[in-house]
């Protein structure tokens, strides 16, 4: 089964969403985030980059930050830049940019099924790397950013959520400086909710499409509340975590790309011998695109040629230690 449970969100009043709209705050460095926040004190920004409103040359992971982060959050829901929903409710979610939309459902997931591998992973994360959403999740009280999830698609979901969208209003419809459409529709029927919630629990499992260290960040924070209280039921908020969930056929794949830096003295010749020990290496012989032509294989630039790589083996990544 698959557990996407309501909640009551807190969510930027309708008027100020796109104020409050804000890139991740992963994509740019502090001064990059200060200048995107000028003039504009609603930017979500100020939530998830604490230290713009604090002295430059703040360490970014100094305890203050996450102070900062917490006290701008509250500050926002005491003046009404935030509300929230009375009664736990779904969101659906729609994304468009150029030309593609995909439509979710935002809810909780479970840390539970997340370390039982029900939810699954196709990266290993980094503890380092995670500590820092651990302190802002945690010290904030809330999950800020939703984890991306997919599913395979199932009719009844499509068609209730194709229903809703006919028959109500969104909340939320703009587009932000990036130039992404935004529409969002609050779930609040009781009967609707009961039917998707018990539609996910038919699915076996979902994948995480984005998010590996957040999503690994909010189960570690879940954990730690766990401990802090060992009597707790499961039911807790604790216990779950901010998702949206898209179906498998509205997904599309773009191309991730890497550069290899700091060979330390290596020669281009050391580096392949170091290559071909996983991949079975070739040059590329297709044309235009150096977009990979079937599974298990990686394209490459090296000394402005062109070379492909093809796994030795065909073994599923494994997943590193779960928290």
């Amino acid at each position: 089964m698959s557990i996407l449970r309501p909640f009551k969100g807190i969510r930027p009043a309708p008027g100020l969403a796109k104020k409050v709209a804000a890139l991740p705050y992963d994509v740019m460095t502090s001064d990059e985030a200060r200048e995107e926040v000028k003039d504009n004190p609603y930017s979500f920004l100020h939530v998830d980059r604490g230290e713009i409103d604090l002295p430059r040359g703040t360490d970014e992971h100094a305890d203050e930050v996450y102070a900062k982060a917490a006290e701008n959050l509250n500050k926002m829901i005491e003046k009404g830049v935030f509300i929230q929903d009375k009664t736990p409710v779904l969101y659906i979610y729609r994304l468009t940019m150029e030309g593609r939309t995909k439509t979710g459902i935002t809810g909780c997931a479970s840390i539970d099924e997340y370390r039982q591998n029900k939810i699954k992973k196709h990266e290993h994360t980094l503890y380092e790397k995670e500590l820092d959403r651990i302190r802002h999740v945690d010290t904030c009280n809330a999950n800020t950013g939703p984890i991306f999830l997919t599913y395979m698609d199932r009719k009844k979901i499509n068609e209730t959520v194709e229903t809703w969208i006919r028959e109500h209003s969104p909340v939320y419809d703009f587009v932000s400086d990036d130039k992404i459409g935004h529409t969002v529709w609050v779930i609040d029927d009781r009967e609707t909710i009961d039917v998707l919630v018990s539609e996910f629990a038919e699915i076996n499992a979902m994948y995480i499409a984005d998010g590996h260290h957040r999503n690994a960040s909010a189960v570690r924070v879940g954990l730690m509340r766990r401990a802090a209280k060992p009597d707790y039921t499961g039911e807790e908020e604790f216990n779950f975590y901010l998702a949206v969930a898209f179906p498998k056929s509205q997904l599309k794949i773009y191309d991730y790309n890497r550069v290899v830096k700091g060979l330390n003295g290596y020669t281009e010749r050391d580096f392949l011998n170091k290559v071909s020990e996983v991949f079975k290496i070739e040059e590329y012989k297709g044309e235009g695109s150096l977009r990979p032509e079937r599974p298990f294989t990686f394209g490459m630039y090296l000394n402005k040629k062109v070379v492909s790589f093809k796994r030795r083996t065909y073994r599923h990544l494994r997943p590193g230690k779960e928290p």
